[in-house]
């Protein structure tokens, strides 16, 4: 018996003009608001450790850290400065939702509301702040475009594309992994299987490994710290129906329909048969996020290109269609149906205001406390107090008689602290800050000279006590806005007189969370 292959789906033209006019909105929307309320903890991490570069680093692979360095390099120090290329990688990540949108067989309607795909929940937040999401979304978006045109145009030659973006995604994120996984396992249950053996795919492989290995050497090397990352993360979050419920929210919950759409035409239009592998990818993803306790937003990277795939079968509802005809397909259709029409711009602009609400600063910060944003959005308030941290820091600094003062260093227990006092500290004289957490251990410990501490945060009493003579509490931090971040109460304290020299005691300190 012989195989036929499919025939590869027709594409429409690029719809240039209104999704590039989408990516630039986004662009300019992000960058409008992005030196509102302050810098997130991680961004204050990230461009602490941008100074310091390395191949990796216990909680993460280097990119990050290295975009934050080329951020404040190019832009200036400051918010607008750090937040300009999240905003551009959103704007990215509008074109490759509409490519996605193409490459299944979208007309230029269908592209443009894919693109508005960048204006949802998620990219909005990821556009607004430089976490290690932002660029993430962008590398999963890249593999799953990849990997449709190599199985939906029957062109296996980007495979090897697919490997160029996973090598360079796991400086990024390792996650990127987890998706091939999803992948692999979707052609294996559901097919087709022939890409499995394919010497295209074993050379993508091949170049994602050796565009990869100087991370994944780092990692052999430090006796796999992200593991350990791993493992504080699952210990953290401990909640499995909290994954759950948190998926169709992840975009907006009225984007939810149009992610389950587009589950459905890869599963059901017999077009899109060469790639239902992405739709049962998706559910692998979160059976191993399930059984890991892993973040719930690490399905997002697979959500998005099910929500371009949902906008192609959401404008193929708004037509009425005349005819057998394949639902895959544009042939058939008559004019748009006026209420769903209707009903699909006011659900996608809806959820676009909502979002926009939950995850830009509209709202002045003197009133976030009487707005349900911060329960809804609960990363607003690491973005929120960190100057007024700082100052408290430093009128106990202040406070300590110029002996103390000459002789004494800043430990911070959490890289937020540690990268808020290194951003402020200057304005009030502050000594060097050090911190054990992450990828600040290796950044340097204190001098041997330092025989007192301001020590701010959560740490152990037995781990002061082990290490310092002698310690009193000398106030919380307290941010003095209507809504506390993370560390909001944590003790600061003044130390005096190590135990042993820094260069034994510092190994006591390092700790990945």
């Amino acid at each position: 018996m012989t195989t036929t292959r499919p025939t590869p789906l027709n594409r429409a033209a690029f719809a240039w003009r209104p999704v590039i006019l989408v990516s630039v909105g986004v662009v300019a929307l992000l960058v409008s608001f992005a030196g509102k309320y302050g810098y997130h903890c991680d961004e204050l991490y990230f461009r602490m450790l941008g100074d310091h570069p390395a191949w990796g680093y216990p909680d993460q692979p280097p990119l990050t850290p290295l975009l934050a360095k080329a951020g404040v390099t190019m832009f200036g120090d400051s918010l607008w400065g750090i937040r300009v290329l999240p905003a551009a990688f959103t704007g990215v990540l509008a074109v490759l939702l509409a490519q996605i949108a193409r490459e299944t067989g979208g007309d230029a309607g269908a592209q443009t509301l894919a693109a508005l795909g960048s204006l949802t929940l998620t990219p909005l937040l990821t556009g607004h702040t430089l976490v290690t999401v932002t660029p993430d979304l962008v590398v999963w978006l890249l593999v799953t475009l990849f990997a449709i045109r190599a199985l939906l145009q029957d062109q296996p030659k980007y495979w090897l594309a697919v490997g160029v973006a996973t090598g360079l995604g796991l400086y990024q994120k390792h996650l990127v992994i987890l998706l091939l996984i999803g992948l692999g396992l979707g052609l294996l249950l559901v097919g087709p299987r022939s890409p499995l053996s394919s010497g295209w795919l074993l050379a993508g492989i091949a170049v994602a490994a050796v565009l990869g290995m100087p991370n994944l050497v780092y990692q052999v090397v430090e006796g796999f710290p992200q593991m350990a990352m791993a493992r504080a993360v699952a210990e953290r979050r401990g909640n499995r129906l909290e994954m759950i419920a948190m998926q169709p929210l992840l975009l907006g919950p009225l984007a939810a329909p149009i992610v389950v759409a587009g589950i459905l035409a890869l599963l059901r239009w017999p077009g899109l048969r060469p790639v239902r592998c992405v739709a049962v990818a998706y559910g692998v993803i979160c059976v191993f996020l399930l059984a890991t306790v892993g973040e719930c937003y690490y399905t997002c990277g697979l959500l998005l290109p099910l929500y371009a795939v949902g906008c192609v079968a959401a404008v193929r509802w708004t037509h009425r269609v005349t005819g057998r005809t394949d639902r895959s397909s544009q042939s058939g259709m008559s004019r748009p149906d006026r209420l769903r029409t209707g009903l699909v711009i006011g659900a996608v602009t809806v959820n676009s205001c909502l979002s926009a609400a939950i995850a830009l600063p509209l709202v002045p910060e003197r009133d976030l406390g009487s707005t349900a944003i911060p329960d809804l959005n609960i990363t607003i308030g690491n973005e929120l107090g960190w100057p007024g941290y700082v100052r408290q820091v430093a009128e106990v600094y202040r406070d300590l008689p110029a002996a103390d003062r000459a002789a004494a260093v800043v430990l911070a227990w959490d890289f937020g602290s540690a990268g808020a006092i290194d951003r402020y500290g200057h304005r009030y004289r502050l000594p060097e800050v050090y911190s054990g957490h992450n990828g600040l251990h290796a950044v340097g410990r204190p001098p041997e000279s330092a025989s007192v501490a301001v020590v701010v945060g959560e740490f152990d009493d037995r781990l002061l006590d082990g290490t310092f003579n002698r310690c009193q509490t000398r106030g919380r931090l307290e941010s003095g806005t209507t809504v506390g971040n993370e560390v909001e109460g944590t003790p600061i304290r003044v130390c005096w007189a190590p135990r042993q020299p820094w260069s034994r005691l510092w190994a006591r300190f390092r700790y990945v969370g």
